[in-house]
């Protein structure tokens, strides 16, 4: 007995002390923390409306996406809010603001009369409500009921202040309790002080920023998009895992996502007053400024010039399943993207398709061949100045393949210079058949295939360039192994590649074989401070010794001297540059089959030879379908030089 009290008694000292040490460290040890704790849940806090985003400019400042202030009301539940309040609220609100007839939906009326009747308990009989509690009706089949037996007779009775006031109520009850509802922008002043007046729980205006776009629809589908209420569903787990509100308006495509962590503002923080009102505890913070390499200037130029050619080029039958373009202007020793404009022509007026450089691909026919007679130089398959005679080559069971003309007498220089196919061909061959006759196989590989693609992909052809925009794709590379395939890849007319690819290429022909990721950002500030700076980025350099690059960029420059590009630019730049041209095939009727043969063009070049200013790239695709083909290229190509050197 006496063993029993003992334990008793300790268990009792031992309940005191731990009661008396958790009183010390409530009171003294951690009497701060759990303040800070009680304060949270007295002062409950909600974020405001997002702040404004960061601008986004052009090299020199020139403001591109800027941000209008607009008056929005905002509607945010507190825990004193309930369904009737909401209906009061929405009276309210619907003696300042007045909806249009056509946001009075059925589904809202319905939902508003059942709130303002009792969940309408009186369209369901007795009988009804026992099947519910027997669990042979579910609380759904029950409501369906109710949605079912209010009629239009009964709706009726709602006069334009009811149906006006069930829409407002539709807004503040629906989606997540803890988000902001944007109940209307655009208020007017003298709304949003008869708004504020009412000093209603939960109900606040606020300043809230839309984007504008001072140069129009110039660069719109690059710059992006932003969300206009709230993050994305299908976005939702990628701004959560940042931290970021659902109520947030956030970069979905291109630059705007690409730098959504710095042109996301700081949203404002509020703390619920004792009435329901909101007090501002932290203001907003906008977001930082992104510079581009871009040129508005230039962009604009570039874009006029593009523009009056596509029409002129539209005016020739022969064009007639021509409807757009690429063009793109560069610094080759830095990658940056100076000018971009992908234009479509859709009845008569022009759409901008520059964001499609990433992922749309095309054959590129004989501007390949810079890489192609690297696998000649890289594998020792040239004698650097030998001449052989231009001719055709023949391999088992394909029709022979010829230059585009009889060239004569060639080196490798004026292979380059002239666009010979058959100088092609021979490095082929030497590839894969060193006894090659006349009509015999090849014996071509997937070893073979890779040896050229690996070559291209070094200069930037059929390899992700890394460009600053989200979703890049690459081209498409033929899955057939073939003889007569092989010798299509080494003229451009097998695998596609996308324009941001051939940017990338001609940036890494004038730049002695270093392949830099193209950029469009320059810089990103936050006021005066700039925190981040864009660094020209080495992704990859040609493996070929710096001669054999240094032979490959004189015959380029031979191109533009007296060979295929010699009208292309202005000799007083000293450009090194290439034509291609590739057959081309679509479906014009739309059944899925292809059915017309088409010719597409590109040129690339860069300026001056010896040291690089700008790069130039153009590809028109199906710029002919048979008769007079339209110089789109050169035209363009010699103003915009024109313009850029002068």
């Amino acid at each position: 007995m006496k063993k029993n009290r003992m334990i008793i008694y300790s268990l009792l000292f031992l309940f005191v002390v731990i009661c008396t040490y958790r009183m010390v460290e409530l009171c003294i040890f951690k009497s701060d923390y759990y303040r800070q704790e009680f304060d949270k849940l007295k002062n409950m806090t909600i974020k405001g409306s997002t702040a404004p985003r960061g601008r986004i400019l052009d090299v020199n400042g020139k403001v591109l996406v800027d941000n209008v202030g607009i008056n929005t009301l905002i509607y945010n539940r507190t825990d004193r809010t309930t369904s009737m309040s909401e209906v009061d609220i929405a009276y309210a609100l619907g003696n300042i603001l007045k909806f249009d007839e056509s946001s009075f939906t059925t589904g809202k009326l319905k939902k508003f009369f059942m709130v303002k009747n009792d969940g309408c308990r009186d369209l369901i009989a007795d009988e009804e409500y026992q099947l519910y509690k027997e669990r042979k009706l579910t609380l759904s089949e029950l409501e369906a009921l109710k949605y079912e037996r209010i009629t239009d007779e009964l709706l009726s009775e709602f006069t334009f202040e009811d149906r006006n006031a069930a829409h407002i109520y539709s807004i503040l009850s629906t989606g997540y309790y803890y988000e902001d509802k944007v109940v209307r922008k655009h208020l007017s002043d003298e709304e949003v002080v008869a708004i504020n007046d009412l000093e209603l729980p939960g109900i606040r205006t606020d300043l809230t920023w839309e984007r504008v776009y001072p140069y129009g629809d110039t660069l719109r589908s690059v710059l992006g998009t932003i969300s206009t209420n709230g993050v994305p569903a299908e976005m939702k787990d990628y701004y959560l895992e940042k931290g970021v509100s659902l109520n947030s308006t956030v970069g979905t495509s291109f630059l705007e996502f690409q730098y959504d962590d710095y042109l996301r503002g700081k949203d404002a923080l509020y703390k619920i007053g004792e009435n329901g009102r909101l007090e501002l505890i932290e203001p907003e913070e906008m977001g930082a400024d992104v510079y581009l390499s871009i040129d508005i200037d230039k962009q604009l130029e570039v874009e006029r010039i593009l523009k009056n050619e596509i029409l002129n080029a539209k005016k020739l039958q022969s064009a007639k399943y021509f409807n757009h373009s690429f063009l793109m202007v560069g610094h080759p020793k830095t990658g940056e993207i100076v000018a971009a404009a992908g234009l479509q022509l859709v009845d008569d007026h022009f759409i901008d398709i520059t964001a499609t450089m990433i992922s749309s691909s095309y054959t590129v026919g004989s501007i390949v061949k810079g890489a192609t007679m690297s696998v000649g130089y890289a594998n020792n398959l040239i004698q650097e100045g030998k001449k052989v005679t231009d001719s055709c080559i023949k391999v088992y069971g394909v029709a022979q393949k010829c230059s585009w003309t009889k060239l004569g007498a060639i080196d490798d220089i004026r292979a380059m210079a002239q666009s010979s196919n058959y100088y092609q061909f021979l490095i082929a061959t030497r590839l894969t058949n060193p006894n090659y006759r006349w009509n015999s196989k090849l014996g071509a590989t997937k070893e073979h295939f890779d040896i050229y693609r690996n070559m291209l992909a070094s200069y930037g052809l059929g390899s992700i360039t890394g460009v600053d925009l989200p979703n890049e794709r690459t081209g498409i590379k033929g899955r057939t192994v073939s003889d007569d395939l092989l010798l299509n890849l080494a003229i451009g007319q097998y695998d596609t590649y996308t324009p941001i690819e051939v940017f990338q290429y001609i940036n890494t022909l004038g730049n002695d074989g270093n392949k830099l990721k193209p950029t469009f950002m320059k810089k990103i500030m936050k006021g005066d401070e700039v925190i981040l700076e864009q660094e020209p980025s080495l992704i990859g350099k040609v493996d070929m010794p710096i001669e054999k690059i240094k032979r490959v960029q004189k015959g380029l420059r031979e191109v533009m001297i007296s060979g295929t590009g010699r009208n292309y630019a202005s000799a007083k730049i000293h450009a090194a540059g290439k034509t291609g041209t590739s057959e081309t095939f679509i479906d014009t009727d739309g059944d899925g089959k292809i059915d017309t043969n088409t010719t597409s063009t590109a040129f690339i070049l860069y300026a001056p030879y010896d040291d690089p200013k700008y790069s130039v790239m153009i590809l028109s695709p199906n710029i002919s379908a048979g008769g007079h083909k339209y110089a789109i290229n050169l035209r363009v190509v010699k103003q915009v030089t024109d313009y850029l050197f002068n």
